[in-house]
């Protein structure tokens, strides 16, 4: 199983960092050990002072793939959740600044939270509304109408370079309103009055 990310595909949360809007889907990856589900608790890891919270819809893949065409590439998922994308902003911006790779400030442990799978059936992904609380306030709202490029694009991009398989994830990106995340903190991941994830920061 492999962890896949999309950076900066909301147009407004690419602006809020400072970054370029992208023309093709930006990618990183994170380990399998990088999860954490079963709403256990996310321990502030002790190398950043910074740690962003970045809620995003999660897609799992659930056939094998490869070069697949875009009009096809909605056969290979059936179900999605909500998850967070955790970012040592401190780190991520050092990296940056050097030209390195993102992925010590990206995919450390624990880093990528995924909430209750629900099926895609019962939604409009290309219209799906979802939040994220922070201690019972709302901290961050997005619409995948507003993704830069939505499941479909993004599945059959990645799928040009990595052969998907059942069980791969890929975290779709984060809209605007990303923010530090303390100790005693609660995050609550909702859409259409569902909740998805409820866990604590430690």
């Amino acid at each position: 199983m492999k962890i896949i990310c999309i950076g900066r595909n909301y147009g407004a949360h690419a602006k809020e960092l400072g970054n370029e809007v992208p023309e093709k889907p930006v990618i990183f990856c994170k380990p399998d050990t990088a999860l954490l589900k079963n709403n256990e608790p996310f321990y502030i890891p002790d190398f950043s002072k910074d740690v962003h919270h970045e809620i995003e819809v999660v897609i799992k893949i659930d056939k094998m793939g490869k070069s697949i065409a875009p009009q096809f590439a909605h056969k290979y998922y059936s179900e999605f959740t909500l998850g967070v994308d955790f970012t040592a902003r401190d780190l991520q911006t050092e990296l940056k600044a050097k030209g390195l790779p993102w992925e010590l400030a990206k995919a450390f442990d624990n880093s990528a939270v995924i909430g209750n799978f629900i099926t895609k059936e019962t939604v409009d992904l290309n219209n799906f509304e979802f939040e994220l609380s922070k201690n019972n306030a709302l901290v961050q709202q997005g619409n995948t109408k507003d993704m830069l490029f939505n499941a479909d694009t993004i599945i059959s991009f990645v799928s040009q370079y990595f052969t998907l398989k059942t069980g791969d994830l890929i975290f779709t990106g984060t809209p605007a309103g990303v923010g530090a995340v303390n100790i005693g903190d609660q995050l609550i991941g909702k859409a259409a009055g569902v909740e998805y994830f409820n866990f604590e920061i430690k």
